[in-house]
């Protein structure tokens, strides 16, 4: 019996924890978002996201300042750039499922993810024709104040991970269990 070696690659890659080298945040969350979508919560969840401060991200070398982001219950939201407040408001749309950010003006989102270390948002439109960044990407301020972005988005590959190396155990204890079960019903 010859074993063909496309299957042992294929095996080999759904197991690949690996994450690679990209060359932007956008390529990044279009890597990893379809892996862990699954794993997110819903943004009618609101406690994973209010009364929280998320640190914003992105991917350009020129953007230094640290900025918070909060998200009150009243859907009030509070913007501080280097501890300099501005105030708007947020909402939730629940019959469309997406999110409304009023801050200087109207900016309206989809949920890409969101657990509670992650909080990211599309906005809506084909943001890359306009040059525009196509991810809002926020994380929990307590786990990603010394983090760069590509740091961060090796923490949200994580996630994925985990989960991985979750149903790599699970697939193991099956094929174990299968294998003790024929040998036992040989004998």
């Amino acid at each position: 019996m010859s074993s063909d070696p496309k299957i042992f690659d294929l095996i080999g890659q759904a197991f690949s924890t690996e994450l690679p080298d990209l060359d932007d945040m956008n390529a990044y969350l279009d890597f990893i978002l379809p892996k862990i979508r699954h794993l997110g919560e819903d943004l009618y969840e609101e406690s994973h996201y209010v009364n929280k401060p998320w640190l914003e991200f992105q991917d350009n070398d020129r953007f230094m300042d640290v900025v918070l982001h909060f998200f009150n219950p009243d859907g009030e939201y509070l913007r501080s750039v280097n501890g300099d407040v501005e105030s708007g408001r947020w909402r939730y749309l629940e019959s469309s499922n997406k999110f409304l950010i009023e801050h200087r003006d109207t900016q309206l989102f989809d949920l890409a993810y969101m657990d509670r270390n992650f909080f990211i948002l599309r906005k809506h439109g084909a943001q890359e024709r306009f040059g525009n960044a196509k991810y809002f990407v926020l994380a929990h301020e307590a786990i990603s104040k010394r983090l760069e972005w590509k740091d961060l988005m090796a923490l949200l590959y994580d996630s994925y991970r985990s989960n991985n190396r979750f149903y790599f155990i699970l697939t193991l204890i099956v094929l174990f269990t299968i294998a003790t079960i024929m040998v036992l019903s040989v004998s």
